[in-house]
């Protein structure tokens, strides 16, 4: 054995005294030491354990360095192939561990990772820095840049080593050797900060719990959802019924109970995470990210963290944001002050004319409006969405749309008996790409829903190396009685999730970074969201929408009371959605560090959008981990600025039909299959034949 794997060996036993023998069955037993042997080489969860990930990125490390190393110490003059080529196929290793660790450190965490990643995370950052502060590799990447004919080049490779230049430029390779130092500094201080600012919000979710032991209390809740609290109380020895802050169980409770002081206590619990004076706040953290985040925007020379992060978005720049923000709450806010006028009025029929309607009462009673306005509400729907139904239903949509099939693949490991591995076909019966899923929510889960991927697509040596990717969501759970049994609003974002996954399957670039989501941030919602589109139509529904116990097919009349509550409310949700881009760019346009108090920011920030009166004490920025935690900093408004383009592309589909092969077609080719590897305005041009505006959607909305 070499000096240098003696060394690693070392690193990965704590630097416990072994000798040869044992230092090799160590990296033996580690699965990310060589080539996977499962099913088109999936991740080997079955044999990965939290001893494993260590070693294998401090080896991961090693060799993308030696990589690196390779590609500047190369005597040949820098070319396009042996310089940007070589680095972007680099750290095959260390992206395989990461891939893994993060992803499961979001779906499947605990205590001892969550604490690895702590430990892990200023030296990766460190290594980051190490490639993107490299003189000598920018020096020959800088060469590439301005000598290359790029009229040789495909638009691909032009975008390749554009995004590469910035990269480095974007990340100090042009800061004098003091900025750099500098820079170091603030970016492991600001990857420490994150990481901790979600853990925080994962503990505060998980560390509540209302049990309730009095059956009169939770008058109005349906009987499937007091099953799966029973439920919950049984798992965690308890009597009667427990709430919780996860989706499946918060937002049922608020909507259906008509103890208005339990509603108000979650309320007060949810909207308090990491605000709380215990070990979980996140106050000073906020300052923290957003001051750090600051600094380094600065330090690279633009005014704003929004100014930084902009420079490579459709919208380019915060004016457009702003712009886009203001004309939305323009045209939607009078709609939306009398969707609350006819809540309010709903309330005060119940409750007494000076009845003062709270945000603990927004669901509740505005669940009461739709209802008899519509004769609607969840648990009408619910029978008609078994899970295993509505799996069927959104992968049958993808098969009539692009002709793919799923199999389900039992030999493919997975990490938790929940989760399903399936094989995905192409129409000819070729492998395309691998799909997870994983749809309930458990303690070591992060809450919300999300796509990722344990591999890219990405073509080398003549190999299509296909992509694995997996939707995670945190759905309603079978109980001893019933079915998982989903809402509306669960089945659209499993249609939502499963848009961001079709972006990763049909991938159909050469470079791993050019391909499937690695899109601008605000494009990558378009896929998603164009698929929420096809949940109200009958010809979608009479696919899968079968009765959990009769088999009784979705009856035409239910559908059609869905699709005239399709637009209930729905200036509401724009002005929810605008307050919290308008939020997220308030954060993140300052020029000079944040000193003041969270809350008081937070109120002042979004208060033209506040409809309800605010609560004392409540705060979303300390648990808003989209823009803290995520990536979505300066980007919120992206979910905005895709509604518009996925509402003009799906007017598309109706125009031409709902299922046009002609346009599914179109849109496979000049988008999901080309990822960033054009600029996506020329995409969507091509297209759609036209630029996106926002008449389509406020026409959808019913504000036009």
């Amino acid at each position: 054995m070499n000096k240098t794997k003696h060394i690693l060996c070392a690193l990965a036993i704590a630097s416990a005294a072994v000798n040869m023998t044992s230092c090799m069955d160590k990296k033996n037993e580690n699965p990310f030491f060589s080539e996977y042997t499962t099913p088109h080489q999936t991740a080997p969860f079955d044999k990965i354990r939290i001893e494993h990930y260590e070693p294998a990125v401090l080896e991961g490390i090693k060799q993308h360095q030696a990589e690196v190393d390779a590609i500047v110490n190369n005597p040949e003059a820098p070319t396009f192939e042996n310089t940007v080529v070589a680095l972007e196929y680099a750290g095959d290793m260390l992206n395989r561990v990461l891939s893994v660790f993060f992803n499961l450190n979001s779906a499947e965490t605990s205590d001892e990772m969550q604490a690895l990643a702590q430990k892990l995370s200023p030296i990766l950052t460190e290594h980051s820095n190490n490639v993107s502060l490299n003189e000598a590799l920018f020096a020959r990447i800088k060469t590439v840049y301005e000598t290359t004919d790029k009229s040789a080049l495909t638009t691909e490779q032009q975008r390749l080593l554009q995004s590469t230049y910035d990269g480095f430029a974007r990340s100090g390779a042009n800061l004098n050797d003091e900025d750099k130092a500098k820079y170091r500094e603030l970016t492991t201080e600001l990857s420490q900060a994150t990481l901790a600012f979600g853990q925080n919000t994962l503990k505060a979710t998980n560390s509540f719990a209302l049990n309730v032991t009095d059956s009169a209390r939770l008058k109005g809740m349906p009987e499937s959802l007091l099953e799966a609290a029973a439920q919950t109380a049984k798992e965690k020895g308890q009597e009667g019924w427990t709430f919780t802050l996860h989706a499946p169980s918060y937002s049922p409770l608020m909507m259906y109970c008509e103890d208005r002081d339990l509603r108000r206590q979650m309320y007060m619990a949810y909207n308090t995470q990491c605000v709380q004076d215990n070990e979980n706040n996140n106050g000073e953290l906020v300052k923290k990210i957003v001051n750090l985040r600051l600094a380094i925007a600065q330090l690279l020379g633009y005014e704003s963290h929004a100014d930084y992060v902009l420079e490579n978005r459709m919208a380019e720049n915060a004016d457009n944001v702003n712009q886009l923000l203001d004309q939305l709450l323009e045209a939607y806010l009078p709609a939306a002050k009398e969707d609350v006028k006819a809540v309010q009025e709903i309330a005060a029929r119940t409750e007494g004319k000076n009845f003062e309607l709270m945000p603990w009462d927004w669901s509740f009673y505005s669940e009461k409006l739709r209802s008899e306005k519509y004769s609607l509400n969840d648990e009408m729907v619910r029978p008609y969405f078994k899970l295993e139904n509505v799996i069927k239903g959104v992968f049958g949509l993808a098969t009539r749309l692009y002709g793919i099939t799923f199999e389900e693949n039992k030999e493919i490991p997975v990490f938790h008996p929940d989760v399903k591995a399936y094989d995905v076909l192409d129409k000819d019966g070729s492998y395309l790409a691998v799909i997870y899923t994983d749809f309930f929510p458990r303690a070591g889960k992060r809450s919300g829903a999300w796509m990722t991927s344990y591999q890219e697509q990405f073509v080398k040596d003549g190999v299509d190396n296909r992509p694995h990717v997996s939707i995670t969501m945190n759905f309603t759970k079978p109980t001893a009685s019933k079915p998982a049994l989903l809402t509306q609003d669960e089945v659209e974002t499993f249609l939502h999730e499963f848009g961001h996954a079709l972006h990763g399957i049909f991938a159909a670039t050469t470079y791993p970074s050019m391909g499937g989501t690695n899109v601008y941030r605000d494009f990558v919602e378009l896929p998603s969201q164009l698929m929420e589109n096809f949940l109200p139509k009958k010809e979608f529904l009479s696919t899968f929408a079968y009765h959990y116990e009769t088999g009784e097919l979705i009856p035409d009349e239910l559908i059609e009371r869905i699709v005239r509550a399709q637009n209930y409310n729905a200036a509401y949700a724009c002005i929810r959605q605008l307050s919290l881009g308008i939020l997220d760019m308030a954060w993140y346009s300052r020029t000079t560090p944040f000193e003041g108090d969270v809350l008081a920011y937070e109120q002042k920030a979004w208060e033209s959008t506040q409809l309800l009166p605010t609560v004392e004490g409540t705060n979303m920025t300390t648990h808003f981990g989209h823009i803290m935690s995520g990536g979505y900093s300066a980007g919120y408004y992206s979910y905005k600025w895709s509604e518009m383009l996925d509402a003009d592309a799906f007017s598309l589909f109706e125009e031409k039909g709902l299922y046009s092969e002609e346009v599914a077609t179109s849109f496979r080719k000049n988008i999901l299959e080309k990822g960033g590897s054009e600029h996506p305005k020329e995409l969507y041009r091509r297209f759609r034949g036209q630029d996106a505006t926002i008449d389509a959607l406020m026409k959808r909305d019913g504000i036009k």
